[in-house]
C-alpha cells in the first residue's frame, strides 16, 4: 500500500495581516503537509492565530509569504467555482435567518456542481442523501435548522460539506458549545469520515485531550514555533509543553494529557 496522497501543503508560509503601515505577522516559516484519509487537529492557546491560519489555508486571506499548494496547484490560481470543488469550510456560528429545510440546507453543498437554474440532478440528490446517511442526519431532513440542537446542527453542517464532495474539509472549532459526550461523538464521526471516505480533514479545537485521543495528526501552534506530527511523535518532542505559558498547567507525557497544579 503506497503513501497517502498529499492534498494540501504549505511551504515557508507566513501568516498575518496587511495594513497601510505594513504587514503584521503572526507566525512564520510554516511547513505543513495534509494527506488524504487523515484527521488533523489544529491546537494552540487563545489568540495564537489558529483562525488566521485556517483562513489563509482556505484562500480567504492572502499569506504574507510562502506558498499553499492544493492538489499540487497554487491555491491562488483557482477560480472560486473550481476552489469550491476542492475544499469545503465549516464555520462555527449562527446561520442567517432562512426557512430552508435541513435537506435543502445540506443540498446547498451541491452549488459548485448545479446548472445555472440551480436544479438538482439525480446525482446531486444521491450525494445529499449519502452525506446525510453518513452523518446520521437523514431523520432531520424535514426540520428547520432552528429546531435542532447545537450538536445536530454541527452534524448537518458537516453533511453539507460532505455533499460538496471535496477532498479537503476544514472546520473552525466544530466542538464549541457541545458537551463532552457530543464533542467525542462529533470527533469520532470526523475520524470515521476521514478513514472511510478518504477525506483530508483539518479542524481547530481547544479540546486538546480529545484531539490527542482521536486525531491521526496534530498541528501545534505556540509562540515562535509550529510543529506537525502524530500525537506520539509530538509528545516525544515535548511539543505540548510550550502551548500554555503558565506553570499551573503541565503536560503529563505518561498520561498523555494536561494536569493542573493546585
Amino acid at each position: 500500500m503506497g503513501e497517502a496522497k498529499t492534498i494540501l501543503s504549505a511551504e515557508g508560509l507566513s501568516i498575518g495581516f496587511r495594513a497601510k503601515k505594513g504587514a503584521s505577522g503572526i507566525a512564520h516559516h510554516i511547513n505543513l503537509d495534509l494527506k488524504a484519509g487523515t484527521l488533523t487537529a489544529l491546537i494552540g492557546a487563545n489568540g495564537i492565530g489558529k483562525s488566521t491560519l485556517l483562513r489563509t489555508l482556505t484562500g480567504l486571506q492572502k499569506p504574507l509569504a510562502g506558498n499553499i499548494l492544493l492538489n499540487g496547484r497554487d491555491i491562488s490560481g483557482y477560480a472560486p467555482h473550481a476552489l469550491a470543488q476542492q475544499l469545503s469550510l465549516v464555520l462555527t456560528g449562527g446561520l442567517p435567518p432562512s426557512n430552508l429545510s435541513i435537506y435543502e440546507l445540506v443540498a446547498l453543498g451541491r452549488q459548485p456542481y448545479t446548472n445555472w437554474l440551480d436544479a438538482l440532478s439525480p446525482e446531486d440528490h444521491k450525494e445529499v442523501n449519502k452525506a446525510m446517511e453518513l452523518t446520521q442526519t437523514a431523520h432531520l431532513a424535514g426540520k428547520k435548522y432552528y429546531e435542532l440542537s447545537d450538536g445536530q446542527l454541527q452534524k448537518v453542517l458537516i453533511a453539507r460539506a460532505l455533499a460538496q464532495n471535496t477532498p479537503l474539509i476544514l472546520l473552525d472549532e466544530p466542538t464549541t458549545h457541545l458537551d463532552l459526550l457530543h464533542k467525542a461523538g462529533l470527533l469520532k464521526l470526523l475520524k470515521k469520515l476521514s478513514a472511510e471516505a478518504g477525506k483530508c480533514i483539518l479542524y481547530s479545537t481547544h479540546d486538546i485531550d480529545l484531539a490527542l485521543q482521536l486525531s491521526d495528526e496534530l498541528i501545534v501552534m505556540a509562540e515562535g514555533s509550529i510543529m506537525q506530527g502524530t500525537p506520539q511523535h509530538l509528545i516525544s518532542r515535548n511539543a505540548f509543553n510550550t502551548i500554555f505559558r503558565d506553570e499551573s498547567i503541565v503536560f503529563d507525557a505518561s498520561k498523555g494529557g494536561f494536569t493542573i497544579n493546585l
